[in-house]
């Protein structure tokens, strides 16, 4: 048994006999998500088999499945009919939920971080105008950043805000949501778009790939509770790392 597996079992065996009252299978899955986000598991590993774990782990069979169904729903493994279970190399981004990046990120086991590009007063073009619902050449607050899942850099992204929903653009981390809900503004739901293009010179000077792919383009609104519109966002991301999940 290679030595990550080694390494994740033995999280597993001292997490499993825990004393609380979390059901086993989340345990389970909780545990895999750290190993993957501490490097223990690298991305395309494949995992041990379900019978193989389970006798490892001292854990019914059924157990280890509802582990493996959890991660795969979450999007932290995919499983495969006589290939196994293997650590992705993809990020499933869900466009109902209204999380925002960072946070979906550390739910599906990953660790995100954000390289910050700009944050500046501008006034709006009418596109943003009419996204936002305000007038034309209001001003706004725009936030460009490169995003990165497990240090991979993923997308290019700028947002922009009502000027008056930011105090001090300065005091925003790597969450632009987390800001949000620490001024009591809770994103409700989001409404987006997606399209492709081909990447351009400052996707390439940014996110240097090897080969060119093709750049899913997601044109996102997000709304509070009121139904009123809080952000604009319009991101450039590697069609080879992400995944657009929409669900009614």
């Amino acid at each position: 048994m290679e030595q990550a597996h080694t390494q994740l079992v033995e999280q597993l065996r001292q997490r499993l006999t825990a004393a609380d009252n979390m059901p086993l299978y989340l345990k389970f899955a909780e545990t895999v998500k750290a190993a993957v986000r501490s490097g223990i598991l690298p991305q395309g590993n494949i995992l041990p088999g379900e019978r193989d774990l389970s006798q490892l782990t001292g854990v019914s069979r059924i157990t280890v499945r509802k582990a493996m169904q959890a991660l795969e729903d979450e999007g932290v493994v995919t499983r495969s009919r006589g290939y196994g279970t293997q650590i992705n190399n993809t990020f499933e981004y869900f466009l109902k939920e209204a999380r925002g990046f960072s946070q979906q990120v550390i739910l599906r086991g990953k660790k995100p971080d954000t390289l910050w590009v700009n944050k500046r007063v501008v006034q709006c073009d009418a596109e943003v105008a009419g996204q936002l619902k305000l007038p034309v050449n209001s001003d706004v607050f725009l936030l460009k950043r490169i995003r990165y899942v497990d240090e991979d850099a993923v997308s290019i992204e700028e947002s922009y805000v009502p000027g008056e929903l930011i105090a001090d653009a300065d005091d925003i981390g790597v969450s632009l949501y987390d800001y949000f809900r620490s001024r009591n503004i809770i994103p409700q739901r989001t409404r987006s778009r997606v399209s492709a293009r081909m990447p351009d010179s400052e996707f390439q000077a940014h996110i240097k790939l090897e080969t060119p792919v093709p750049v899913l383009v997601i044109k996102q609104v997000a709304f509070d509770p009121q139904n009123q519109p809080i952000e604009y966002s319009i991101s450039y991301c590697r069609s080879d790392l992400y995944v657009f999940v929409c669900e009614e």
